[in-house]
């Protein structure tokens, strides 16, 4: 995940008023949580690599919960997400999705069906898109999103089985609109259910680093966010 469009317009942190959620420890991982469990349906948001404290990223899990869900923002980078100042590439190796995070992500999973989840949706933004890819074949999940991703390849998707949309930025260096239609069509000649959407004018991880006053930016954004929402809710029962 090279390149400056996965570490542009970075979040701004100290602005969390109106989060409704907590902080636990889930599957080893210290995590926002936002929702009752007793919904029995659960939801796993991957932050990017901007980490769990996002605010924006908050704020889609409180949204995710009002609909209903358990809602599990881990802290995937124990405490050393990417920050402006470090080298993405010396940053990069100690967080590799394909390895650490895929496993910590089935140990999240593990915990909540130990808990008593049902069923379990995982939502993955960039770098957690990364994470996502690697998921079903182990087939603890039940559904998945993937929001403008780092770089992905066709053997990346193959092993998918569960139902999985992607939502992409019309202009987008790590996914650009074409792969990931074309990772729909990989998905459908297997006769996996997926949804493939380009959302116009906007650019990678628009979907939680948008600014507040581009209205047109700030629309596509809720829009995903009801997109990825209609997806889970159709999936996770």
């Amino acid at each position: 995940m090279s390149g400056p469009q996965c570490c542009e317009n970075p979040p701004t942190f100290g602005s969390s008023t109106g989060e409704i959620g907590r902080i636990e420890e889930i599957g080893g991982l210290k995590s926002y949580i936002a929702g009752s469990l007793d919904s029995k349906l659960a939801v796993v948001l991957i932050a990017d690599i901007f980490g769990y404290e996002a605010p924006k990223l908050r704020q889609v899990a409180d949204k995710v919960a009002a609909a209903g869900f358990y809602v599990v923002v881990p802290d995937f980078f124990y405490g050393d997400p990417w920050l402006p100042e470090k080298p993405l590439a010396s940053w990069l190796p100690n967080h590799q999705p394909d390895d650490k995070g895929c496993e910590d992500t089935r140990k999240v999973v593990a915990d909540l069906k130990s808990k008593g989840a049902s069923a379990v949706g995982v939502a993955g933004f960039c770098w957690g898109g990364m994470v996502i890819s690697k998921l079903p074949p182990y087939g603890e999940i039940e559904a998945a999103v993937i929001l403008h991703p780092g770089p992905l390849s066709a053997d990346d998707i193959n092993a998918t089985k569960v139902p999985t949309a992607f939502f992409g930025a019309e202009f987008d260096e790590h996914a650009p609109p074409d792969q990931l239609k074309k990772f729909g069509e990989l998905l459908s000649a297997k006769s996996v259910d997926n949804f493939v959407k380009i959302y116009p004018g906007v650019a990678h991880g628009w979907s939680t680093r948008y600014e507040d006053d581009d209205e047109h930016v700030v629309k596509q954004a809720m829009e995903a966010h009801s997109d990825m929402l209609n997806w889970l809710t159709k999936y996770l029962k």
